[in-house]
């Protein structure tokens, strides 16, 4: 299968790599990364009451669905979307799972409202006031791919732009053991379909079956500050994408399917 869609917009998150100029910056070796880690983003699209008890899986993913949207000059209520995250809100599986062994009447409505895997996506489409349809899907550590895919999917067939949210976050308590993740990091694109690319970088997309996948490491100074999120597979993508010529990479959709992206 291949598909060919157009980049609108781009946006990119991390605690250590706030932003995707700064990022973009760090990757080609223009900036020394920053030595602290910033406070999670406040996306002023919730209400301040909104902002302050939504869980950092949805500050992430609103904040860098907005800065694509923003630099595609897309209406970000018109867009149907796809939100792709690994392991959805751990924290909050955490205290669900830990709350309903010790004391299960005392479970809070509002972490159960946030528990479920399309929580991002809802305030999403709650906060822009959208009626396009969303898709929140998980791959497990084939989920930067599989989002990937599904989105510029929907942007060729649909024929209309598309946008792709994808996020994960810091891991708690004991699922931490078994779901390993460290900070935020989030990312998020504006696919179009292929007749916009003649004024936009665009992206040809083709699977592959292969005895064992070998996606492409990351190689830039950015690496080792996003490498214990579970969607550190996204980085050689956004590597790829600082740079101005164009390139290819392997993206792991199983053991034995790989996603070859050409980035024009």
């Amino acid at each position: 299968m291949t598909l060919q869609v157009a980049i609108e917009g781009v946006a990119f998150w991390a605690s250590r790599l706030p932003g995707w100029d700064l990022a973009r910056a760090v990757i080609r070796g223009e900036q020394a990364p920053p030595e602290a880690a910033s406070a999670r983003p406040a996306p002023t699209l919730l209400a301040p009451t909104e902002r302050r008890r939504a869980p950092d899986t949805v500050a992430v993913a609103l904040e860098v669905a907005g800065r694509a949207c923003e630099a595609a000059g897309r209406k970000p209520s018109d867009l149907p979307s796809v939100f792709a995250s690994t392991h959805g809100d751990l924290a909050i599986s955490d205290y669900m799972c830990s709350t309903l062994a010790a004391t299960p009447a005392l479970i809070s409505p509002i972490k159960f409202h946030n528990s479920v895997h399309n929580a991002a996506a809802g305030y999403w489409s709650i906060g822009t006031g959208s009626l396009a349809p969303y898709t929140a899907i998980s791959a497990y550590e084939y989920t930067f791919g599989a989002g990937l895919i599904e989105a510029a999917t929907q942007a060729a067939c649909e024929e209309r732009p598309v946008l792709y949210v994808a996020f994960d976050i810091e891991a708690k308590g004991a699922l931490a053991s078994m779901a390993p993740s460290r900070g935020l990091l989030g990312a998020a694109l504006v696919l179009a379909p292929a007749s916009a690319a003649q004024k936009q970088r665009s992206l040809i997309l083709t699977t592959e079956s292969v005895a064992e996948s070998r996606p492409t490491a990351p190689r830039s100074a950015a690496a080792p500050l996003v490498a214990d999120n579970a969607l550190a597979p996204c980085l050689p993508f956004f590597e790829i994408l600082a740079m101005s010529q164009p390139r290819t990479l392997c993206l792991a959709l199983s053991k034995q399917m790989a996603l070859n992206v050409q980035v024009n």
